[in-house]
């Protein structure tokens, strides 16, 4: 019965939360073309200056997800994306026209800042329109902006900075962001029961099914009690080394390739692609049959554990054979994004919406903390070793413990309360 509710959702809140989180994720992503296509020659940035600029986005991103969450939850996830559309996309297209590295470090801290409460307002947003059965597969449809992104991205950008610069590639591609905020305000509705376009008897039964969710998870007061949970704790701390996997891999991939014998950067560009067209099949795959079983974390730590295990292979098997060094990292990339859906589908199926955001942003946060040292000591690590080999092992040591810890954060979780009401329903309805 469930999945039959209000199709409509899906043909009309995906694709523009998809594109939304697409934008987004354009323009923190883009700074290692940035960097590989001239701009640290340009404004004389060192190694170490290149690796702060780099991550600093995720400082800013780390501070402000937990109240960006709360407002979303509380007032409007609508509202808030809205503006943080607008802010982000003029300070991405600022990027290309400063010359002072001082301000280029306050832009990047700033982008963060405003950024940060897209992904913990998304995921709040959606949980307001799609029940637990559906809920790994929406998020997955957000998420896919990720490698969806870095795949069109990479492709473009090196086009972008072969044609015209590094500079207009930044004035380019923050532009979209400020004209899609007006495209999201008008199309989107913070609940279902504000929706023109669904039926009264489809707001009924999503909201009643939406509800019942709600009365099978044990109350939690507030976000301090939340946040005092052990699964939430170890879940956390997993994201954080998690993400120094992946943000590594998005911040540096272009530059590895582009060490390359004879490589120029619009090869780069097709080349830096390849990993996230394999990261958009392995992800509709986990987060398709995560939902089906209704299994979250058999759909995170293998993967974690096979992308741990790549990552090292391509370090030993080094750059003397750098396609099959290439393939390794592919396979480390697809993996590492497989598990997002079925992830972030966990809160929600053992926290009550009072504290389910705040929980997700404060592990999202974790993320940005983890994103932060990853892409800073991975390109610290470049420059000072001269090669890429110790930030392999150190994204491969973060992913192997991030895989173990998925196990433990769930380990004694009571999932009666996650399986029991939908199966007893179900056997209910067959018998009727």
């Amino acid at each position: 019965m469930q999945n039959t509710i209000a199709k409509s959702r899906w043909y009309r809140l995906i694709p523009i939360s998809f594109i939304t989180y697409s934008l987004a994720y354009l323009d923190r992503a883009n700074y290692g073309f940035g960097a590989a296509g001239g701009m640290a020659e340009d404004l004389q940035i060192s190694a170490a200056m290149s690796s702060l600029l780099g991550s600093l986005f995720f400082l800013g991103y780390f501070f402000f997800q937990i109240p960006g969450a709360h407002y979303a939850e509380n007032k409007s996830a609508k509202k808030l994306i809205f503006w943080s559309l607008i802010l982000w996309g003029g300070l991405a297209s600022a990027t290309g026209l400063v010359s002072d590295i001082k301000l280029l470090i306050v832009i990047r801290f700033l982008l963060g800042v405003v950024e940060s409460a897209v992904m913990p307002s998304m995921l709040v947003f959606l949980s307001h329109w799609f029940t637990r059965e559906e809920r790994s597969r929406a998020n997955t449809f957000l998420i896919l902006g990720n490698p969806a992104t870095v795949l069109w991205m990479s492709i473009l950008s090196g086009y972008l900075v072969e044609a015209v610069g590094w500079r207009w590639m930044f004035v380019i591609e923050g532009f979209p962001a400020v004209i899609w905020a007006f495209i999201w305000w008008k199309l989107v509705n913070d609940e279902p029961k504000d929706a023109t376009w669904l039926t009264v008897e489809e707001k009924q039964q999503l909201q009643e099914q939406l509800a019942q969710e709600q009365q099978d998870l044990k109350p939690v007061k507030n976000y301090v009690e939340a946040f005092k949970s052990k699964t939430v704790i170890l879940l956390s701390l997993q994201y954080a080394l998690w993400s120094i996997g992946v943000y590594g891999f998005v911040m540096w991939l272009p530059s590895i390739i582009k060490a390359a014998p004879n490589m120029d950067i619009v090869t780069t560009g097709w080349l830096s692609s390849i990993p996230y067209i394999f990261a958009i099949v392995f992800m509709l795959s986990s987060s398709y049959f995560s939902d089906k079983t209704l299994n979250r974390t058999g759909f995170v730590w293998p993967f974690l554990l096979i992308g741990s295990v790549a990552f090292y292979a391509s370090y030993l098997i080094g750059t003397s054979y750098f396609w099959i060094s290439f393939v390794l990292l592919v396979i480390a990339g697809a993996t590492m994004y497989a598990p997002y859906g079925p992830f972030f589908a966990i809160i929600p199926e053992i926290l009550p919406r009072n504290v389910a955001g705040g929980a997700m942003a404060l592990i999202n946060s974790m993320g940005a903390l983890g994103s932060f040292v990853g892409s800073y000591i991975v390109g610290y690590l470049n420059g000072i070793t001269g090669e890429f080999g110790a930030s392999y092992i150190f994204m491969a040591g973060s992913l192997f413990l991030s895989s173990f810890l998925t196990i433990a954060a769930v380990k004694g979780v009571n999932r009666q309360k996650i399986k029991n009401v939908p199966d007893e329903w179900e056997v209910h309805q067959a018998q009727k």
